[in-house]
C-alpha cells in the first residue's frame, strides 16, 4: 500500500499522458498497480483503467471528507494518483479541494510533471518555489514533458533544483482526441491499446522507473466507508450516453447492502425491475435522435422512481435541442427543455439541499455542463450555494417519483449520513 502524486504546476502540463503511459508501463513490469484521480473527473479515471487493468476511484478533497479519502486511497500494490489542473489551485475563496490538500491528508510524496517545451533555465525559480511553497506538501522530484532534444534535456537537467525522474521528448501520437467535456471517452478512442501501448514504451523509456517507485511512501491504514443507499434495488444506465457515474458511490451503496444492476439506453434495453433507476451524466446530446427513437427505453421509465443527473436529467425532461437546432423528444417526466444549440458553461462545487427525492438532507456535487435551460417548469429539487457559501437559484426539478438536476451528487454534507446514522 504505497502512494505517490503526479501534478503539475497548471493544467494542459500532460498530467494525464505521463500517467498513462506509467501505468501502462508499470503493469508491463508486472507489478501492481492502480491509478487515482483528483477532484471531479469521469473521463480520466476509465483511461487509467485501460491503461492498468486495474479500476480507478476519484478523490476528492472539497467534496469527500479525509476518512472517506483514505479508505479509497486503500489497497494493494503502488497508486499513483493524478492529480487535476495546477498543483495548489481548488475552489474559490481559499483553494479548497486542489490536490495539495490530498498530500497533505494522505501524507503522500509529489513528483511535478511539467511542460518544458518552452523554457530552458527559467525552469529553477518554477520548482524552486513550488518546492517551498507549503513545508506540508513535499515535492520529491520531476518529469519533464515535450522537451525538444537532447540539447534541451541538458540545459533544463543543470537547471532544476529537484532530481530530474524523467525526461519526455515532443510525440504528435501521444495527443489525444477531445471533446467539449475533456477527452473523448476511453471507450470511444479510435485505437485506445495502440495508445496506451505507446505511450508506455516512450514514458516508460523516459522515466527512471525504479527512481520513481522507490519515492512512493506507504498510505493511511483504512478500510472503505460504505455509503447510505438510496434505495435497494438500482437500476444504473451505463453506456456511451451514460458514462459519467462515480465508482465510490456505487461501490459504497454495494458495500451497504444494495443490489445494482446495469443497462444500456442506447442499446433500447428497458430499465429492468427496480426501487429506483438512475440516470446518470454523460453525452446524451450527441445520441439524441438515437435516445429519442429508443421507444422501449423511454416508456420502462413511466410510473417509475427516477433519478437524473445532467445529462440524466435532461433525458427525463419533454425535449433536447442538439447542437444543429433539432430537437428531439425525451422522456417526458419533467417539464424541461434543454438546448446546445447556444452552449454556455456552467462549472462549480455545489452545496445541496433537498427535502424529497433519493438524496435528502444535505450533499456535496458539482455542476460541470453546456447546456442551455430554455423551459423548466415545476417544483425544484435542491436548493444550492456555491463553493463559497453563496446562495444560487433553487436546481432541478421533481414530479412525482421523478427528480433530477444539472448537479453531480458526489458524498453526503451531512458526517452523520455518511455513517449511515439520522
Amino acid at each position: 500500500m504505497l502512494g505517490l502524486i503526479l501534478a503539475a504546476p497548471a493544467s494542459g502540463s500532460g498530467k494525464t499522458t505521463v500517467t498513462l503511459g506509467l501505468l501502462r508501463a508499470l503493469r508491463n513490469r508486472g507489478m501492481a498497480v492502480r491509478g487515482a484521480k483528483s477532484g471531479p473527473d469521469y473521463i480520466d479515471p476509465r483511461f487509467h483503467a485501460a491503461a492498468c487493468g486495474r479500476s480507478c476511484l476519484n478523490l476528492d478533497a472539497w467534496a469527500m471528507p479525509p476518512e472517506m479519502i483514505a479508505g479509497l486511497a486503500a489497497g494493494d500494490g503502488l497508486l499513483l494518483i493524478e492529480g487535476a489542473m495546477g498543483l495548489f489551485d481548488g475552489a474559490p475563496p481559499d483553494g479548497r479541494g486542489a490536490v495539495a490538500d490530498l498530500a497533505r491528508q494522505l501524507h503522500l510524496p509529489v513528483v511535478l510533471v511539467i511542460d518544458a517545451a518552452r523554457m530552458a533555465q527559467s525552469l529553477a525559480p518554477l520548482v524552486a518555489g513550488f518546492a517551498a511553497h507549503d513545508p506540508q506538501v513535499r515535492i520529491v522530484g520531476v518529469i519533464l514533458n515535450r522537451v525538444g532534444s537532447d540539447r534541451h534535456a541538458a540545459m533544463l537537467r543543470r537547471a532544476c533544483p529537484l532530481p530530474v525522474l524523467g525526461v519526455v521528448p515532443r510525440d504528435a501520437a501521444l495527443a489525444t482526441p477531445s471533446r467539449h467535456l475533456g477527452l473523448v471517452q476511453a471507450g470511444e478512442h479510435p485505437d485506445l491499446a495502440a495508445f496506451l501501448d505507446h505511450a508506455g514504451r516512450v514514458v516508460g523509456g523516459a522515466v527512471d522507473l525504479d527512481a520513481l517507485c522507490a519515492l512512493a511512501t506507504p498510505l493511511p491504514d483504512a478500510g472503505r466507508v460504505p455509503l447510505p443507499p438510496p434505495a435497494q434495488r438500482i437500476a444504473l444506465a451505463s453506456d456511451a450516453a451514460f458514462a459519467f457515474a462515480y465508482p465510490h458511490l456505487a461501490e459504497g451503496w454495494h458495500a451497504a447492502g444494495a443490489e445494482i444492476v446495469t443497462f444500456s439506453p442506447l442499446a433500447d434495453e428497458a430499465a429492468p425491475p427496480a426501487d429506483l433507476v438512475i440516470l446518470p451524466g454523460g453525452y446524451p446530446e450527441l445520441h439524441a435522435g438515437r435516445l429519442a427513437a429508443n421507444r422501449r427505453f423511454l416508456g420502462s421509465l413511466t410510473d417509475r422512481a427516477v433519478y437524473g443527473e445532467c445529462g440524466g436529467y435532461m433525458v427525463m425532461g419533454d425535449g433536447l435541442v442538439d447542437a444543429e437546432g433539432r430537437r428531439h423528444a425525451m422522456a417526458g417526466l419533467l417539464r424541461l427543455e434543454t438546448s446546445f444549440a447556444t452552449r454556455r458553461l456552467h462549472l462549480g462545487y455545489r452545496h445541496l439541499d433537498a427535502s424529497h427525492g433519493p438524496f435528502p438532507g444535505t450533499s456535496l456535487g458539482h455542476e460541470f455542463h453546456y447546456a442551455t435551460t430554455l423551459r423548466a417548469e415545476g417544483t425544484p429539487l435542491f436548493k444550492a450555494r456555491d463553493a463559497e457559501g453563496t446562495a444560487l437559484p433553487p436546481m432541478g426539478l421533481r414530479d412525482g417519483a421523478a427528480c433530477g438536476s444539472f448537479a453531480h451528487v458526489i458524498a453526503p454534507g451531512d458526517p452523520a449520513a455518511r455513517r449511515g446514522r439520522t
